[in-house]
């Protein structure tokens, strides 16, 4: 277990590279296969993530290039945790908004609206459909009582706690300098 650990906070900037994409790659798959289409503070959920594969990308390249036998640089772990804080606080404030915990700002919230230039066009020609823009306030998938946000916000922290841990890792979790790449 602690060899586990040790790997998890040398390479940490690979599993939340790895972590980001899955992410990315569940958002888009509920959205293009589930029918969910994104809300304004879902899209900003998804920056976030963007930023961590950014970030995550970038360090781990550099360890990978430099041949770090210590791991990857502990700037871009603390860097990550700030990363995924942010979007912890982001999913919290959605979840907080489709439970009703509080008042979601106006551009949040579905008008009804054009959602991109084909509906607009459609909309001004009067021939097609037009998709409206999502409420933020509307609770669109649920999975044990936790809505996407939700589990977004369990995701974030979890991947925001990981990062924190892997920026102030302990010396024995480091590889000797003469160590061999892992």
């Amino acid at each position: 277990m602690i060899e586990i650990y040790r790997l998890l906070t040398r390479w940490w900037t690979a599993f939340a590279l790895a972590a980001s994409l899955a992410m990315l790659a569940g958002a888009h798959a509920f959205e293009r296969f589930g029918g969910l289409a994104p809300c304004n503070l879902c899209l900003k959920q998804r920056e976030v993530y963007w930023g961590a594969v950014a970030v995550a990308g970038v360090a781990t390249l550099w360890a990978v290039v430099s041949r770090a036998s210590r791991g990857t640089p502990r700037v871009a772990s603390f860097l990550l945790g700030v990363i995924f804080i942010t979007g912890a606080a982001t999913a919290v404030f959605h979840m907080g908004g489709e439970y009703g915990w509080w008042t979601l700002p106006a551009s949040c919230m579905g008008t009804g609206e054009a959602a991109d230039l084909s509906s607009l066009k459609a909309l001004a020609l009067g021939d097609g459909p037009v998709t409206a823009i999502p409420s933020c306030g509307d609770v669109a998938w649920s999975f044990l009582g936790v809505s996407m946000a939700g589990w977004n916000a369990l995701v974030s922290a979890g991947l925001a706690v990981f990062s924190l841990l892997a920026a102030k890792r302990p010396k024995d979790a480091r590889a000797p300098r003469g160590a061999a790449n892992v």
